[in-house]
Parts: structure tokens; C-alpha cells; sequence
């Protein structure tokens, strides 16, 4: 059972592989001039995505033609080179090119997923009877397009985090002028409304009290783009324990959800001669 589709996985790798640095098959450095050949990276980057997709772990999707250690190592030299992030911007970038992303609506939300494995972003929960979890606070752009996000233990509240959330915004480019940031009722506080004016952005914020199906307006796109991160079972379920080995999940998973979307509405916006008679 494939974990993505062929018309996903392939753009994806056509530019994940464009980011890769150029690696010999063979050590050079042996000291025979000869070695077991390096294990293709397109293996490890589907390994990568069947991890991320069946939460499964990384010794159980090991087979003959790359071991868990390999998986592993390589995860951590594409980390430690960026490749990730790259991909994530490169994806975003693309979309608000050919779609352009609605800044003008913003959406900021949390949602608590398990860590049975404790790490750098887990905690004790304020449900499930206090077992290790994870709380992520993600800002989506008003059609669901993830453009950051911050992890923190499961039982932090949502509102200190805001700050933080919207700093992500450095990282996607010229805002427009008129922001208006969704948020739900665990945000209705005056120190919520004094970040949201001192940075010029105006607040649609859910009141305490009140039903939220009434008052619900732009927020739930942060909901639906929560619901796709837990589709993804290893995000659900999270079993890294360091910050990075999340962050580049969570990045591969955004890349995901954009070039998706890309190809979605770019089905409904364009024609061209090769399009599909079919929506993907």
C-alpha cells in the first residue's frame, strides 16, 4: 500500500532530490578504493514518508534494501544540512506563485497530541489521565496553508504561545497591511488583543461562554489543517524525541499538505493541455 500517491510522491522528490548535496557511491575514502555502495536516496526519503504516514517505526519498515541505522543517519545528515526546511519554503514559496496565499486572513490554533516517549516537547497532559504529550500551536494562512508552527509540552497554555506563532511570519515575506488573526476562546484575554494591536493586526476572537459553532468565522481552517498533521500517524502519535527529528517531520508533512493543495486548485484555477480529466 503506497503512503502517498505517485502524482505527490514524485514532485515531491524531483525537488527534494534537487536539494540533496552530491555524495559519491562509493567511500572514497576506503582503504581498498572500494566499499558496499551508498544507499539511494530515493529509498530513504520513501522509507521517510511510509514512517511518516503509518507512524510505524523505523525497524519495522527496515527491509532488505536499507537497514534502520541507515534510515536513521541519513534523517539526521538531511536535518543537519537543512534539506527539510528548504522544502517546506521551496513548496510555500511555489504555491503563493501560482495559487498566492491568503495573508490577509490568519488562523492560529492548538492541539495536543500523545509523545509516549517523552523528549524535548512533551509534558505531563491535562487529559488522558496525565501521560506524556505534545501541545503544537500552528498559524495557517485563510485556506489551511500551515506557514508555522511551535511545540511546547501539553500542558502549556495556548495563549503564551501566540507570540512565538506569529513570529513565523518573518519567515514567509511582505505581509499586507490589513491582518486579521483567528483565534478561539482560549485566547479571550486583554494581554491577547494588546499583542494582537501592537503588532497592527486586529483579533477575531471566540468569547468565553458563548456557543463556538455561532462564533466559529474563519477558525476553522486551522482545524482542518490540524485534522491533515493527524493524519499523518507519526505526528499523531509522536514517537522522536528530539526537537529537530519532530521539526523535519512536521516540515516534510507541510510539504506535503501544500504541494497537495497546489495541485488541487492549480486542477481548478489553470488549463493546460496535459491536465487530467479527473481532479486528483
Amino acid at each position: 500500500m503506497p503512503a502517498i500517491p505517485s502524482w505527490l510522491l514524485e514532485p515531491l522528490w524531483d525537488q527534494f532530490a534537487a536539494l540533496l548535496p552530491d555524495r559519491p557511491r562509493y567511500d572514497p575514502a576506503h582503504p581498498l578504493g572500494c566499499h558496499r555502495p551508498r544507499i539511494g536516496d530515493r529509498i530513504i526519503f520513501e522509507k521517510l514518508i511510509q514512517v511518516l504516514r503509518f507512524g510505524c517505526s523505523y525497524a519495522s519498515i527496515a527491509d532488505c534494501t536499507c537497514s534502520a541505522t541507515t534510515i536513521r543517519e541519513r534523517r539526521s545528515e538531511w536535518i543537519k544540512a537543512g534539506v527539510f526546511v528548504q522544502l517546506k519554503q521551496i513548496d510555500r514559496d511555489s504555491y503563493d506563485r501560482i495559487i498566492g496565499l491568503l495573508l490577509q486572513e490568519l488562523a492560529v490554533g492548538g492541539c495536543i497530541t500523545k509523545a509516549p516517549g517523552g523528549g524535548e516537547c512533551a509534558g505531563r497532559g491535562p487529559v488522558d489521565r496525565g501521560k506524556q504529550g505534545m501541545k503544537r500551536s500552528l498559524m495557517v494562512e485563510g485556506y489551511g496553508i500551515p506557514l508555522g508552527r511551535v511545540l511546547a509540552p501539553a500542558n502549556r497554555h495556548d495563549s503564551p504561545l501566540l507570540a512565538p506563532t506569529l513570529d513565523k511570519l518573518d519567515d514567509v515575506g511582505p505581509l499586507p497591511d490589513d491582518i486579521t488573526v483567528h483565534l478561539d476562546a482560549g485566547y479571550d484575554s486583554q494581554k491577547t488583543r494588546d499583542e494582537l494591536a501592537g503588532r497592527g493586526m486586529a483579533g477575531e476572537i471566540a468569547r468565553k461562554g458563548d456557543k463556538a459553532p455561532i462564533q466559529a468565522g474563519q477558525r476553522w481552517h486551522v482545524e482542518r489543517t490540524n485534522a491533515w498533521h493527524n493524519a499523518f500517524s507519526r505526528l499523531q502519535r509522536c514517537h522522536e524525541r528530539n526537537e529537530d527529528g519532530i521539526g523535519a517531520f512536521f516540515d516534510l508533512a507541510d510539504a506535503i499538505i501544500t504541494v497537495r493543495s497546489l495541485i488541487r486548485q492549480a486542477w481548478i484555477t489553470y488549463r493546460w493541455d496535459t491536465r487530467p480529466a479527473r481532479r486528483p
